[in-house]
């Protein structure tokens, strides 16, 4: 009886190691993709095309994206957009694209105070936008920080604070707080 126990618990101890283990290969945490000068808290953009110019061109400015490589990623988050906005509603649009030129995932965050017309889910105005860029080759990557991301968004304290921002770090502290499971999520 006693082998039986031990076998049930070295099962059982087995079980919950291996789903950690799991847990944290497949989490994809803010600071693993976001680009902290890539920020942008006061966009100026006004329409969906502009600001997907202006993120892709903080992108650039930030040294994470090659100026060359600008119009061929705006083109293919445009032709994204076109299957279907990627304004999920609440006032939050996480454009994303794959392209050939990035190596790793990157993103970047943008708040609009006024809020800008992205064709969302529920006709309202967007103030935050999370950009993401993945390689082709990488799909895993992008569907886990797309799933972080919205996972995150439900949370309307985590959304307020963010709208809230005044600057890069003040965002950057937010989403070290929400790696760090500070929001419940």
């Amino acid at each position: 009886m006693a082998v039986l126990v031990l076998g049930i618990r070295l099962v059982y101890f087995c079980v919950i190691e291996f789903s950690s283990l799991i847990k944290g290969i497949c989490s994809m945490k803010f600071v693993d993709f976001m680009c902290e000068k890539a920020i942008r808290v006061e966009l100026q953009a006004t329409d969906k095309p502009s600001v997907i110019q202006e993120l892709v061109a903080a992108l650039v400015e930030s040294g994470q994206v090659k100026e060359d490589d600008q119009a061929g990623i705006i083109e293919a988050i445009m032709k994204r957009e076109e299957l279907g906005s990627t304004g999920i509603g609440r006032g939050v649009a996480v454009p994303h694209a794959k392209h050939p030129s990035v190596e790793n995932l990157i993103g970047t965050v943008g708040v609009s105070a006024e809020g800008i017309g992205f064709e969302s889910l529920d006709a309202e105005n967007v103030q935050l936008f999370f950009l993401l860029i993945s390689p082709p080759d990488r799909p895993g990557d992008h569907l886990r920080a797309l799933e972080n991301i919205s996972r995150q968004l439900r949370d309307d304290t985590f959304c307020r604070f963010l709208k809230q921002s005044k600057t890069a770090e003040d965002i950057t502290q937010l989403l070290e707080e929400a790696d760090n499971n500070q929001f419940a999520s």
